[in-house]
């Protein structure tokens, strides 16, 4: 094992940090290589700089006219330029500051500098990378994104174990995530998702705080747990009574041998979709800042080793964004149209007197609603449905899922009596 790797390993040893660490993890580090001697080069140099591989001119990254036309007031150094592997440092601090503002009831728990992905995607991998084996079990819902199965038992050889999402009562199945629990004692990796995608659901304020006290019993009993919260459509929350607030809040200081990592980003939260950034950060009692240093080193490294670094222009046009005046006015425009569809479609669904083979599940946030399809196939009516023209997507042969932020408002009528009409055509065939 190479000696940096043994060094951040002896800081993070008192703590979850280290114990959960999988083989890999406990073997990255981030290197005193190209990227480091950049950086030191960055501080220090300033008559000559002959680190990165850029190419300058009167001491600004070149850029090809027809590319700089359209990067506007963006200097070389934000647009083309090398982004450091971590993400570029003003728009990590400006993050935290976005997750203390969102997440009142974090209050002063010391959580690590939020690290830069390309993309949520690919924060959850990076967990993956450094906490999770092959033959690990990872806890989730029954109702998942598909992506989570290609990720976890394709790439990592893990094993996804999942309990049922709703009760008989349509509520969160928090006594069948307990039960999961208690078959699997020792180590495990939980992942939550909400607003959950396919669903669209997002736990009450009731049903969020007996998660977070059911999971910490979890840690308690001597279990090393790491719960990893993919929080990417954080924010769109349409009813009172939801807990709007990321799990990682009352997950990141509760317990010693209780890791929490928050994976959110700009794709959903600031309708960037293409821009591929996502952010990764750490939680855990008795945590000291040096560790999460240290785990933030690990995590450079495991980037390092796979991207290089998350794109510079995007990052720096968010930034910019954050710190627009404009920032959450136009924010709260376009989640209330969202929340506009949302109602349109809970009133449609009220009102309709077709297509009664499909059932809703619970939701209230998000950007999706899912049927469940109890006397026809979800494949067979996706595949009408395409005939029709209207897409829409099965999650195997018993739900179809309808992203209802795709559908401008005055076609929602329209949309859902096409569903309807196809799903009393199969079900009297």
């Amino acid at each position: 094992m190479h000696a940096l790797a043994q060094e951040l390993n002896r800081i993070l040893e008192p703590t979850i940090c280290y114990r959960a660490l999988s083989d890999f993890g406990r073997r990255i580090y981030f290197p005193k290589g190209i990227v480091a001697q950049t950086a030191e080069a960055n501080q220090n140099c300033t008559t000559f700089n002959a680190t990165a591989g850029m190419a300058f001119k009167d001491g600004q990254p070149m850029a090809l006219p027809s590319i700089a036309h359209y990067l506007n007031d963006l200097s070389g150094r934000e647009s083309v330029a090398y982004a450091p592997t971590g993400g570029v440092a003003p728009l990590r601090s400006a993050w935290l500051q976005q997750i203390h503002g969102k997440n009142p009831g974090l209050g002063d728990t010391p959580v690590s500098m939020p690290v830069v992905t390309p993309g949520l995607t690919a924060g959850v991998a990076q967990a993956a990378d450094l906490f999770v084996n092959a033959g690990d079990v990872i806890i989730m819902p029954d109702m998942f994104w598909g992506n989570y199965r290609l990720m976890f038992e394709e790439r990592y050889g893990a094993r996804i174990v999942t309990f049922r999402f709703f009760d008989d009562r349509f509520n969160l199945n928090l006594g069948a995530l307990e039960q999961t629990l208690a078959r699997h004692p020792g180590k495990a990796v939980i992942l939550l998702n909400f607003p959950n995608n396919p669903t669209g659901y997002s736990p009450t304020l009731d049903e969020a705080r007996a998660l977070a006290e059911l999971v910490t019993r979890y840690a308690e009993a001597g279990n090393q747990t790491v719960v990893v919260t993919d929080d990417a459509y954080f924010g769109l929350f349409y009813e009172t009574g939801i807990y709007e607030e990321s799990l990682f809040s009352v997950l990141a200081g509760a317990h010693e041998n209780l890791l929490a990592v928050k994976v959110d980003g700009a794709t959903k939260e600031d309708f960037v979709w293409g821009f591929r950034i996502g952010f990764v950060t750490f939680g855990a009692r008795g945590v000291l800042p040096e560790q999460y240093a240290a785990l933030e080193k690990k995590l450079a490294g495991s980037l390092r080793s796979v991207i290089s670094s998350s794109t510079n222009l995007g990052q720096h046009i968010l930034l910019k964004a954050l710190q627009s005046p404009g920032y959450e006015a136009e924010k709260r425009e376009f989640r209330a149209i969202l929340e506009a569809r949302y109602r349109k479609i809970k009133q449609i669904l009220a009102e309709r007197t077709t297509g009664t083979s499909l059932a809703e599940l619970p939701f209230n946030s998000g950007y999706f609603m899912t049927f469940k399809c109890n006397s026809i196939s979800a494949e067979q009516l996706r595949t009408l449905l395409l005939g029709q023209k209207v897409g829409t997507i099965a999650v195997g042969d018993d739900y179809l899922r309808l992203a209802y932020s795709a559908v401008d408002l005055e076609h929602l009528d329209e949309f859902m009596a096409t569903i309807f009409e196809a799903a009393d055509k199969l079900d009297m065939s």
